[in-house]
C-alpha cells in the first residue's frame, strides 16, 4: 500500500513536469468575469495566474466588465438595453463605460503587482461602430476591426502580462464598447493560442444540468471533462441555445452554451483548446493546465488522446504502468526484453502525451487469440478506458477472422463477465499457451465467441 501511495504521488508530479515542459512558452488567453474580482477566491486565482506565468506560459488577460458597468450606469440613472449580446446606450454613457472597463482592468493589474508581476493595460484594439442594423441603432456598441498583433507580441517578449479592457477605438480616436468574450476569442485566434480560458462563477457542464450526447465521458463528479468538436456540436444540438444573444450573463446555462459556441468557433480557427472553468473552485486554473482531466471542461480539435499502437519508445512508460498490477499479482511480470519482441501485439491509451492504459492481443493457432495485460491507471478507470481497449482488440480479432478470444485472470473475472466473456476450461487453450499456464497461480479462463 505504501508503494502504491508513493507511485500515485510520483505520477502526479510527473504529470505536472510533463505539462510544464509541454506548455512552456504557450500562449494562454484568459477571460475573467468581473464577478470573480468581487469573490473571496480572486486573489487565489491571481496567485495561480502568476505561478503559471512563472512556469513559462505567456498570459493575456481580458476582463469582463458587465457587472461594473451596470453599477456605474445605475448610479448615474442611465438606462441601457441588450441586443444580440451588445449593450446599447446613449452617447452620454460611453465615458462611464470606459471608466468602468478601465477600473476593472486596473484592479487586476494592482493585484498582479501585489504578486510582483508587471502588467500593461493597452489600447491595442481598433474598433468600428456597429451602426444601425435591422432598424436598431447600436450607438456606443462597437465591433473589433483590428488588433495590434505586433504590440502584443512585444509586451509578451518582455515577460509582461497584457490586459485588454472592453474598449476599442476608431481611427479617429472614438471609443466603443466591445464584447469582452468576443475580444478574448479574437485575440486567441489571432495569436493561435494554445489555450483560451473562460473563468466565471458556476460555469460548469454537468450531467444533472444538461442533456448529454451518447458515449460522453464523465468525471466521478458527473462533469464533462472534455469535448472534441464533433461532441461539442452534438451537445449544442441536444441543448439548443434558445437565447442566442446571451443578453443575460447571469443566466448560467445560456452563458455556458454561448461559451461552447465560442469554443467550437475558436478551435476551428487554430486555437488549440478552449477551457470553461468555474471560478468558485479554488485552484481550478493550475488543475486545468497541469492535469489530464482538470476540473473544468475543455473543447479541443485534435491531439488530446486516444488508442494507438504501442512503439518501442513506450516500453518504459508501459512497464511503469503495469508495475502496481504486477505487485498486486493481478498481472504477470514482464521484462523490457519481452516487450521488445511483443510490443507490436500491444495497444496503449495515450492522454496528452501520457500512457494511461495498455492491453495486448496475442494470436495463436486454432483460430484463437488472447487478450492480455489489460492495465488502466486507477484515476482513469471511471471513464471506461478498459472497455474501450477490450472492444478495440475484439474488433481487431474479428478483422483477422478469429473465432474466439480468451483471457486468463485471477482477480478480474467479474469485470470480464460483464463484457460478455464466459467461463471455459483451461484445456481449450492452444497448446502453446497452455504449456505456460501455472497451476500454482491458478488463473481461470474466460472466452468470448466472435462467430
Amino acid at each position: 500500500m505504501e508503494n502504491q501511495n508513493i507511485y500515485s504521488k510520483a505520477e502526479g508530479i510527473r504529470d505536472v513536469l510533463r505539462y510544464i515542459q509541454r506548455f512552456k512558452e504557450a500562449v494562454v488567453v484568459m477571460y475573467i468575469d468581473d464577478r470573480v474580482i468581487e469573490s473571496n477566491l480572486f486573489q487565489s486565482h491571481i496567485r495561480d495566474i502568476c505561478k503559471i506565468h512563472e512556469a513559462g506560459l505567456q498570459v493575456i488577460i481580458v476582463p469582463g466588465a458587465r457587472k461594473r458597468i451596470d453599477e456605474v450606469l445605475s448610479q448615474e440613472g442611465l438606462s441601457w438595453a441588450f441586443e444580440e449580446g451588445y449593450r446599447i446606450t446613449g452617447q452620454e454613457a460611453i465615458p462611464l463605460i470606459k471608466m468602468a472597463a478601465f477600473d476593472v482592468s486596473n484592479r487586476i493589474m494592482t493585484s498582479l503587482a501585489g504578486e510582483k508581476k508587471t502588467a500593461v493595460i493597452g489600447n491595442w484594439v481598433k474598433a468600428k461602430g456597429k451602426g444601425i442594423r435591422n432598424g436598431i441603432d447600436f450607438s456606443t456598441a462597437g465591433e473589433i476591426d483590428k488588433i495590434q498583433e505586433d504590440s502584443i507580441k512585444t509586451v509578451l517578449e518582455n515577460k509582461f502580462i497584457p490586459i485588454f479592457p472592453c474598449i476599442g477605438w476608431s481611427a479617429a480616436g472614438k471609443p466603443y464598447n466591445i464584447s469582452s468574450l468576443e475580444l478574448a476569442a479574437e485575440i486567441a485566434q489571432l495569436l493561435k493560442a494554445d489555450k483560451l480560458f473562460f473563468l466565471l462563477p458556476e460555469a460548469e457542464i454537468t450531467a444533472k444540468d444538461y442533456k448529454l450526447p451518447q458515449d460522453i465521458t464523465l468525471s466521478p463528479e458527473g462533469r464533462i471533462p472534455a469535448l472534441n468538436l464533433e461532441e461539442a456540436k452534438l451537445f449544442l444540438k441536444e441543448n439548443p441555445l434558445t437565447n442566442n444573444s446571451c443578453d443575460s450573463v447571469y443566466d448560467k446555462k445560456a452563458m455556458v452554451l454561448k461559451l461552447i459556441e465560442i469554443g467550437i468557433s475558436s478551435c476551428s480557427k487554430d486555437v488549440s483548446r478552449v477551457h470553461i472553468l468555474n471560478s468558485l473552485i479554488d485552484g481550478t486554473i493550475p488543475c486545468e493546465i497541469f492535469s489530464d482531466f482538470g476540473c473544468g471542461t475543455m473543447i479541443y480539435k485534435s491531439n488530446y488522446g486516444g488508442i494507438r499502437s504501442m512503439t518501442t519508445d513506450d516500453i518504459p512508460a508501459v512497464m511503469n504502468l503495469i508495475r502496481p498490477f504486477v505487485e498486486q499479482e493481478i498481472l504477470l511480470p514482464r521484462t523490457e526484453e519481452s516487450f521488445t519482441t511483443t510490443y507490436k501485439d500491444y495497444i496503449v491509451y495515450e492522454l496528452d502525451g501520457g500512457i494511461r492504459a495498455c492491453a495486448a492481443l496475442h494470436f495463436y493457432d486454432n483460430n484463437q487469440a488472447e487478450i492480455a495485460a489489460v492495465a488502466v491507471e486507477p484515476n482513469y478507470s471511471h471513464i471506461g478506458v478498459g472497455i474501450k481497449l477490450v472492444n478495440y482488440l475484439l474488433s481487431k480479432a474479428k478483422e483477422k477472422n478469429i473465432s474466439s478470444v480468451f483471457i486468463l485472470t485471477t482477480q478480474t473475472a467479474d469485470w470480464f463477465e460483464s463484457l460478455g466473456f464466459k467461463s471455459d476450461s483451461i484445456e481449450t487453450m492452444p497448446e502453446e499457451r497452455r504449456s505456460r499456464w501455472s497451476a500454482k497461480r491458478g488463473s481461470k479462463l474466460f472466452r468470448k465467441s466472435l462467430c
